[in-house]
């Protein structure tokens, strides 16, 4: 299941409307150094997905990671900083969590 608030479904229709998109987004599982993360990229529906339609777009998230995952949460958190963006949160950990990188990392990227 997926939840997406106020603010955030606002901010991703505001960034598809300038950007002229017509594409759903999917919500994928993204390994790096720090272990899994999720994030948000343009791509088509597959058979096996899960689609939650918003007012002006639709959020896409693979069966089985929904179900490894549980609901997840997307929201636009805007910083004291200046800084702003989306997060995604989960009711479970993603699989593979607490893993990451044997090694060490560097700017260059890491061996995973």
């Amino acid at each position: 299941m997926i939840e997406i608030t106020e603010l955030a479904a606002e901010k991703l229709s505001m960034y598809l409307a300038e950007n002229k998109l017509d594409s759903p987004v999917r919500i994928s599982a993204i390994n790096g150094c720090g272990g899994p993360s999720l994030g948000l990229a343009l791509d088509k529906p597959k058979e096996s997905d899960y689609v939650h339609e918003a007012e002006s777009f639709a959020l896409l998230i693979a069966q089985d990671l929904s179900q490894a995952c549980g609901k997840v949460k997307v929201d636009y958190l805007e910083k004291d900083s200046g800084s702003s963006g989306f997060s995604l949160t989960t009711e479970r950990p993603l699989p593979g969590a607490g893993g990451g990188c044997s090694g060490s990392c560097s700017s260059a990227g890491c061996g995973c």
